[in-house]
Order: C-alpha cells, then sequence, then structure tokens
C-alpha cells in the first residue's frame, strides 16, 4: 500500500508539471524575448537574426529584440545565452562557427553547444564559393588541383583569418584531394580580396553573399561552389562534387537555439512558429535575395546534424593543426 501510493504521487506530480508546462507554454511569451547575437551588428548573422525577430514579434505579439554580444571568436555572447535562464526568453542566434567549431579551436570553452543548448530551428543556409584571380591559369577545379599538385605548398590562398569558414573551406578541400596550399591570413574578407584581386594570394572560398558580387563584377573568377546543389543564383557554376571531389560539402548554417531544460512546449512553439516565418514570402524572398535559401531541417534533426558538424570539423582542424588561445 505504501508503494502503491508513492507511485501514484509520483505519476500526480509529473502529471501536475507537464500540465503546467503546457500552460506555460500558452501563455509565451507573456514579455519581451531576446536573441543573443555573438557578433557585430550588420553581418549576416546579425541581419538574419533582425529578420526572424520581427517576423516572431508580428506573429507573437511580443517584442523580440536582437542583443549583440560580441567578442572571442563569439565565445562572450555564446557563454552568456548558455547561463541565461531556461524559461524561453533568452535565444542564441547560432551557427557554425560557436555551434560546431569552436569546440575544436578553444582549449578553454566555457560552454557546450550540445549541454547547454536546446534546438530552437534551423533558420538559414549560406554556400561559399571558390574563387581565384582572373588571370590564373586555372579554369576549372581539375586544373587548380593539377596545378597545386605540380607546386606542392607555392600557391597561396586567403581567409579572413585562422579558424574561419574560408579557412576551413580551404583546408577540407586540401585534405579530400591531397593538395597543399600556403595559408595567408587576412583580418576579415575585404582586405583579403585586395590581394586577391592583384593576384599575391589567388585563391579564396568566400561566402556567396559577398563573392557572387565580385564574380559578376568580375573581379575574380568562380570555380565552383560548396553545396551538394548549384546555386538559382548562379545556375551555371558547377559544385565541387559535381568537380570531382564527391564528398565535399561546406555551407554557413544558421539557426536557433534556447538554454537548455528550456520547456519543451516553448520550443515546439517557437519551432513551429519559425516554421511559419520561413514559409512567408518575403522571408524567403528577403533570404533569396541575399543569396541564401530558407532551412528546412526538422527540429528532432537539429542535434544529430550539429553533432556529426562537430565530429566533422574537429577533424579537420586536427588535421591543419589550427588553434586559438
Amino acid at each position: 500500500m505504501f508503494k502503491l501510493f508513492h507511485g501514484i504521487a509520483a505519476v500526480a506530480a509529473i502529471s501536475i508539471v507537464v500540465a503546467s508546462s503546457v500552460v506555460h507554454a500558452q501563455e509565451y511569451p507573456s514579455r519581451t524575448v531576446r536573441i543573443i547575437v555573438a557578433q557585430p551588428p550588420g553581418g549576416g548573422t546579425d541581419t538574419i537574426a533582425r529578420l526572424i525577430a520581427d517576423r516572431l514579434s508580428k506573429q507573437l505579439g511580443q517584442a523580440f529584440i536582437v542583443e549583440n554580444r560580441p567578442g572571442a571568436g563569439m565565445n562572450v555572447g555564446t557563454e552568456a545565452a548558455a547561463r541565461a535562464d531556461a524559461d524561453g526568453y533568452t535565444l542564441l542566434l547560432g551557427l557554425n562557427g560557436n555551434m560546431a567549431v569552436n569546440p575544436s579551436l578553444f582549449s578553454n570553452l566555457r560552454y557546450d553547444p550540445i549541454r547547454d543548448f536546446t534546438p530552437v530551428a534551423m533558420l538559414a543556409n549560406y554556400p561559399f564559393l571558390l574563387v581565384v584571380n582572373k588571370d590564373l591559369p586555372a579554369k576549372s577545379v581539375k586544373d587548380l588541383i593539377d596545378m597545386a599538385k605540380a607546386k606542392p605548398g607555392t600557391i597561396n590562398y586567403a581567409s579572413a583569418g585562422n579558424g574561419t569558414g574560408q579557412q576551413l573551406a580551404m583546408e577540407l578541400f586540401k585534405i579530400l584531394t591531397g593538395t597543399n596550399f600556403t595559408h595567408v591570413p587576412y583580418r576579415g574578407a575585404q582586405a583579403a580580396y585586395i590581394d586577391v584581386f592583384s593576384g599575391q594570394v589567388p585563391i579564396f572560398f568566400d561566402n556567396i553573399s559577398t563573392a557572387a558580387a565580385q564574380v559578376k563584377g568580375g573581379m575574380v573568377r568562380a570555380l565552383a561552389i560548396t553545396t551538394r546543389e548549384r546555386s538559382k543564383l548562379l545556375p551555371d557554376l558547377p559544385t565541387l562534387a559535381e568537380s570531382g571531389i564527391p564528398t565535399y560539402e561546406y555551407h554557413t548554417w544558421f539557426g536557433l537555439w534556447a538554454p537548455n531544460k528550456t520547456p519543451r512546449p516553448i520550443i515546439e512553439k517557437l519551432n513551429a512558429e519559425v516554421r511559419k516565418a520561413l514559409s512567408d514570402p518575403a522571408v524567403i524572398n528577403t533570404i533569396v535575395a541575399s543569396a541564401g535559401e530558407p532551412a528546412t531541417m526538422p527540429l528532432a534533426d537539429i542535434e544529430p546534424f550539429v553533432k556529426a558538424e562537430i565530429t566533422k570539423w574537429g577533424e579537420v582542424v586536427k588535421k591543419a593543426g589550427i588553434k586559438i588561445e
């Protein structure tokens, strides 16, 4: 009888917690929600965050505001989000860098993307382009590989800095093709392009949102796109997979996360609202106009995807010997 009583009491307690969570989700949000962006205002991450914040504000009738918390390779803002109350009123705009790459780049990282966060929704994906100086003899990816193998380590490639997507994209290329290029890091893509234009550092992987303008302006020549599918923006440009590197894939992805233990009903409500926002033609057009694509990944697939990305880029970082202290 004693065990039966405690069993009934336990079930009742769980039912009360579940019912409370559902009611809380129905009332959510009842005040302002902040979305932490771990980068300065004005960049692609900030733009996506403000686009989604605006739509969620309109759909849910409460303000969703963007709070920029840059610093330490996105670690400052990401850690702040990880330590926030798990009540749905603090969210994080996450991307490859802080959610998949930083665990391998930083030895003293004070957050764990899997342990400290719960996925809310994926938002958008942006390919990279492999571009070269317009006078470089290589007219295709095969030409570039042949050139590199003929002169190992003598051809330079640019990046926007150590550990950036521009470096990781090329280091993955090197691993999959067995080639050797010399890394020349710059402080940002704009500085890198100056030497790419001149031919001093003739090779660069860069986000399509900035690289496409340089291609269309005749400043550089594109050899391939890094995603599995071609871009509608440059439909004649082959993918790297089509160009002889069948397993190559890279893109910048953006998503929303909440602190771990945020009530599941709130996560599911937010996920539904984000999916609704991403189906709006105005939102789709805005993302496509910036050379991206709205994400369609189901909620259940996000965490396994991020775990796979952490493993993938951990191997690239290790093989390339990339370190940031």
